[in-house]
């Protein structure tokens, strides 16, 4: 039987932690090693601003030890994945440089967003109790060392997706001073974090029903294997969970910890923890609890095997981010009829340019979401469009998408009415580089021409098709319909088309009036 064996680190806030995976068609997924390391990178991080050379200087230690075990394992590829604590650290660059020079690894520092995302791959890899939890009302809480993201679902889809920004290493460094000098601490950290779960709750939960909760997160595992008595149930109802909670906080932290067979180190940040799922649970008001028992570093093997092609998943995790943008347009009141429209258009015209363009399914599904999201500027300001609609995108998490794709789609946004800017102009304001400006450029040009197409918001087109001809891009509209506006602001959009990709767009009419 063909495998592969593939070997996934997490360098976290406060443990590096590495899982061996043995990935094939016919087994699966199967984990094989476990092995992890205490460090905690976030208190440097989230106290000064920086980690201190002391941690580097351990981080690259054991970096090389999980290497000689990689060796030892004979893995055949592996992926390093960094999140908050060196994300949001300000010496990363030089962190990064120091694992590269020191290990030979090459790390990627993910965003929150694509953290969450792989995260969530993680869930999904327990494929046959997520598929069937989903179908209802459903939140995943996903508790870090330095945030939490909570993301609902309803009906097999992602309605949307949130972060809020406190985890239980970053609670326990702002409250450090009063940790043990008061008797109240559990109370603190509850009106610490009250406010941002509250605010979640009204605007964004609203009247959805939750039935269900699923949580990834330090100690709730040990939580509910406490409360079952049962080291194989993984699902608990939310008034038994609650009644562990209220019983739990009478303790005191190392004694919740010694119950938990958590080491004792770790006890510092059971108590935040405890809170934080108490809060969640009681605000979202769900009926039950699922701990998958599951780490980042399955999301990142299930990625792995997922991109190569090794195992084939039921879930299709592209329309969880169309819908997530769906939603985003949503709540900005974009029109819909016109973004349909529009959409269709758009891919119409990319499927056919593709020998000019060379993208890919990824930068497909870049133009999908910029689409959907091309005019929610306007809910702001129907003067300042493109502006608001890129403040709108930026300032908005989309999960599944990277930083730098964000960019790309919010920049396709703003320069599909603004003019298009030189690379070095672009570069000033942006970090994008040359291959993220070529992508953004055809994106631009291709939505342009889609937007031009339907001008009047009057979808007067039916059953277009797009078709490389020489020289130029026939597009044929079936419609009855006076098109004069579209052919006369067309030319105007089309001659960046051109510019981009050598060709010139022509609309040609099938039906007239």
């Amino acid at each position: 039987m063909q495998y592969t064996t593939f070997a996934a680190i997490d360098i976290g806030s406060y443990e590096l932690s590495m899982k061996i995976f043995e990935l094939s068609s016919k087994m699966g997924m199967r984990e094989i090693d476990h092995i992890r390391r205490r460090i905690e990178l976030g208190m440097d991080t989230y106290r000064s601003g920086r980690i201190s050379h002391d941690l580097v200087e351990e981080l690259c230690e054991v970096l090389q030890d999980f290497k000689r075990i990689m060796g030892e394992y004979r893995v055949s590829d592996y992926r390093i994945c960094a999140t908050s604590a060196i994300r949001e650290t300000k010496n990363t660059i030089l962190v990064l440089d120091q694992i590269r020079t020191r290990t030979g690894f090459e790390t990627e520092v993910l965003s929150n967003s694509e953290q969450r995302f792989l995260g969530y791959k993680s869930i999904a890899s327990k494929e046959t109790n997520f598929r069937s939890i989903i179908q209802k009302g459903t939140a995943i809480i996903d508790v870090g060392g330095g945030s939490i993201q909570i993301s609902l679902f309803d009906r097999d889809s992602l309605q949307s997706t949130h972060n809020l920004r406190f985890g239980t290493l970053r609670i326990r460094e702002r409250l450090a001073a009063l940790e043990g000098s008061s008797l109240r601490y559990g109370d603190i950290v509850e009106e610490m974090i009250n406010t941002d779960i509250y605010n979640f709750r009204r605007l964004y939960q609203k009247e959805q029903k939750i039935e269900n909760i699923i949580i990834v997160g330090e100690f709730i595992n040990q939580m509910i294997q406490r409360i079952t008595k049962d080291t194989q149930e993984h699902f608990v109802t939310c008034d038994n969970f609650m009644k562990f909670c209220d019983e739990a906080g009478e303790q005191a932290p190392e004694q919740i910890a010694q119950e938990l067979g958590v080491p004792a180190e770790n006890s510092a940040m059971i108590l935040p923890a405890l809170v934080i799922y108490r809060r969640l649970v009681t605000e979202i008001g769900a009926d039950y609890i699922w701990a998958p028992g599951v780490e980042l570093t399955d999301g990142i093997a299930y990625h792995y095997a997922e991109q190569n092609k090794i195992i084939k998943f039921q879930h299709n995790f592209d329309n969880d981010i169309l819908a997530a943008a769906k939603n985003i347009g949503k709540r900005y009141m974009c029109n819909k009829t016109h973004i349909a429209v529009v959409s269709e258009l758009a891919m119409i015209v990319f499927d056919a340019t593709k020998k000019l363009h060379g993208m890919g399914k990824r930068e497909r599904l870049l133009l999908q979401i910029a689409v959907l999201l091309h005019d929610c500027g306007k809910y702001i300001s129907l003067v300042k469009v493109a502006e608001c609609s890129y403040s709108i995108i930026m300032s908005t998490e989309i999960i599944g998408l990277s930083h730098k794709e964000r960019e790309i789609i919010a920049n396709v946004v703003r320069y599909n009415t603004l003019d298009f800017e030189t690379f070095d102009n672009i570069v000033d304001k942006e970090q994008l580089d040359v291959g993220s400006y070529q992508i953004m450029a055809k994106l631009v040009a291709i939505l342009r021409i889609a937007n031009a197409l339907d001008r009047s918001h009057k979808q007067k087109f039916k059953n277009c098709k797009a078709v490389l001809k020489e020289k130029e891009l026939i597009i044929t509209v079936n419609t009855v319909e006076d098109i004069s506006l579209e052919c006369e602001l067309f030319p105007e959009k089309a001659g960046f088309f051109e510019e981009v990709f050598g060709i010139q767009p022509k609309i040609k009419q099938k039906k007239k009036i």
